[in-house]
């Protein structure tokens, strides 16, 4: 059985600042100030509401990772990210139903460097899994 818990709706914004406006006139509290993720190339914060908790990720520069995504998708939910309790039973699960590995895990600043890696599936599209 998975250990897969939700952690957050990755939401891909172009202005952090103004998204982050936008979040919290619709009742959403501010978790954690604003990261920047220096292997990513992104700008990173967290919002909370009700049970959801959403992440801001905004390009800081054209040869970001989310700079081709913020062309083709502009402001959007881009991924959705877990929690594991067992990553390699988890990551070894997916890879067997089709998830296919779009980077290797890395340490994620936002998340206090806890590991993180991005698979991608034909039919969900991309999820991230936290080590």
């Amino acid at each position: 059985m998975s250990t897969l818990t939700v952690h957050h709706i990755g939401y891909l914004v172009k202005k952090i600042e103004k998204a982050q406006k936008a979040f919290l006139s619709m009742g959403y509290t501010l978790e954690q100030d604003t990261v920047y993720d220096d292997i990513r190339k992104v700008h990173i914060c967290f919002l909370i509401k009700d049970d959801y908790r959403v992440e801001l990720v905004a390009p800081a520069s054209d040869d970001s990772v989310v700079s081709g995504l913020m062309k083709r998708y502009k402001n959007s939910p881009y991924h959705i990210c877990y929690e594991t309790t067992d990553f390699e039973k988890d990551y070894a699960t997916l890879t067997e139903n089709g998830f296919l590995a779009i980077d290797t895990l890395t340490p994620a600043p936002a998340l206090q460097n806890r590991e993180v890696v991005f698979l991608s599936n034909a039919s969900i599209g991309m999820i991230e899994l936290i080590r």
